[in-house]
């Protein structure tokens, strides 16, 4: 993959403004994609779109291939007859600025409930025959995942592994029962599929024609309770109770004193490599339909991963694991062509790491945040001056605080060393845009800066807080009068002025 200089912004649907509590792929998302293409953005950066459960992380989905049913867009439902004014009747008091998931999970799953049944009782023929394509072309998941649904559903919500033992086994008995049990439940799930996608489509369109490119991200682990864990059984490491034997998850490091415990099954890398790791092949080929680049998120579990024997409190007591990464980017490679890939380099990186991501030629990536700390900070591979051009440089990532808020927080050695470092003096008012031209002005390929970063907003606005489960997590959502034209034309030029307008 070769990347022409360029930048781009990060910020995940659930962020956009609108009128039904979350950002949604209608109107704010194409006015932002408008905007986008105004301050001369190569790229949108999202997270990803897979349905979220419990925590409401989007790393921490109900399918790896699977779209986010709070993401469809009401109003282009209501437009298109597919919900009624007289569906919105009840609808809840949202809050602008923040996303209530608990809400959304009661009240928009009416509204899908409401949609599909206009459907199936004949309203909008027309798409029968697009919805019947939909299903036979994505079956390889959505057969699986659909059934996953309901049957969770029916189960009040349990994980796959606290069913009876025939159906979480999969014993093919009890599934065929099931499905046949459970028709109008699976088709229903198929159909919100459905909706998304073909909405995610139109707004991808949408903004191609318009020059700018989706930069979307694949967590290297998948949930436990996901219809993935649950259909791919052999793939991971689980007992005969479908519990896990070991889970993920990184050792102590900048983030937590004791390590971060995912709790995600582990790959059984050798019986991947059995059947040519076509689980992966598959899992890039559906991710290829979503986005033009793929940020692989901790990639460095792809050379070696923290395995941590299950039950755990902690992630202290792992121990670090060879993947097969090399010969599985080979077959995916050798499957699909040349990757898209950004690798998500960050944390304890190793030799073999490193040679993975040369070996295949992904770049990697750079956090300026990062840069200023640590004795001799000279040396640090964050440092402007020492980033090389292979790589996407952000100011700070949806795990990190924003770039004001870090700037306030930050120790006074770090605001030392970048003092020093750019012979300025910053104030807090003006520091994000500092280290905004900061990042342009490096030699990394692609620079990258969230939204917040832009918008010069403090911590309280930050999308997540790594090792937590706090309210605030995932929730923000940015004011659209804040997204002004003059802020794009600043953009515009800095964008112009460091070579990356394409």
């Amino acid at each position: 993959m070769t990347l022409q200089r360029s930048s781009g912004v990060l910020l995940h649907p659930t962020s956009l403004p609108g009128p039904y509590g979350i950002g949604e792929l209608g109107a704010s998302a194409r006015h932002f994609v408008d905007w986008l293409a105004q301050a001369g953005q190569r790229y949108w950066q999202v997270m990803p779109l897979g349905p979220t459960g419990y925590g409401d992380s989007p790393y921490q989905a109900f399918s790896a291939f699977a779209g986010n049913p709070y993401l469809i867009d009401l109003t282009t439902l209501r437009e298109e007859g597919l919900l009624h004014d007289t569906d919105f009747e009840a609808m809840p008091a949202f809050n602008p600025r923040r996303v209530d998931f608990g809400t959304q999970f009661v009240w928009r799953n009416q509204m899908l409930d409401r949609a599909y049944a206009h459907f199936i009782y004949g309203e909008h023929a027309e798409l029968t025959a697009a919805f019947g394509a939909f299903k036979a072309q994505e079956a390889g998941w959505l057969d699986d995942y659909a059934l996953f649904m309901a049957l969770k559903t029916a189960h009040g919500g349990l994980p796959w592994n606290a069913w009876e033992q025939t159906l979480r086994d999969r014993d093919p008995q009890a599934l065929a029962s099931a499905r046949e049990r459970l028709e109008g439940a699976i088709n229903r799930v198929q159909f919100v599929q459905f909706l998304f996608f073909r909405q995610w489509t139109a707004l991808r369109e949408y903004a191609r024609e318009r020059g700018v490119q989706i930069i979307g991200d694949i967590p290297i682990f998948v949930a436990l309770d996901s219809s993935d864990a649950w259909a791919n059984r052999e793939q991971f490491y689980f007992d005969d109770q479908g519990q896990p034997t070991v889970v993920a998850g990184v050792p102590p490091d900048y983030f937590s004193e004791t390590g971060q415990l995912w709790g995600n099954p582990l790959y059984n890398w050798p019986r991947m490599k059995e059947d040519g790791f076509g689980w992966w092949i598959r899992r890039f080929q559906g991710s290829l339909k979503l986005y033009d680049l793929i940020r692989v998120d901790h990639f460095r579990g792809f050379a070696g991963y923290w395995e941590i024997p299950f039950p755990a409190e902690t992630a202290m007591n792992g121990r670090w694991v060879p993947a097969l990464g090399h010969e599985m980017f080979e077959a995916v490679r050798a499957a699909l062509g040349s990757l898209p890939i950004i690798a998500e380099d960050l944390g304890v990186i190793t030799p073999d790491v490193e040679k993975l991501r040369d070996d295949f030629g992904f770049p990697g990536m750079a956090v300026l945040q990062f840069a200023f700390g640590g004795g001799d900070f000279a040396v640090n591979d964050f440092l402007p001056g020492n980033i090389k051009e292979n790589r996407v440089v952000y100011t700070g990532t949806h795990d990190n605080d924003t770039t004001r808020g870090w700037w306030r927080h930050a120790d006074e050695s770090e605001r030392h060393n970048f003092r020093v470092y750019t012979s300025s003096d910053p104030s807090e008012d003006t520091f994000a845009w500092q280290l905004t031209e900061v990042a342009f002005g490096t030699r990394a390929v692609l620079a990258v800066v969230p939204l917040q970063d832009l918008l010069n907003l403090g911590s309280e606005d930050r999308m997540n807080l790594p090792g937590t489960t706090g309210d605030h997590n995932w929730t923000w959502r940015y004011d659209p009068a804040a997204l002004l034209p003059s802020l794009a034309d600043r953009l515009r030029e800095l964008t112009e002025r460091t070579g990356r307008r394409a």
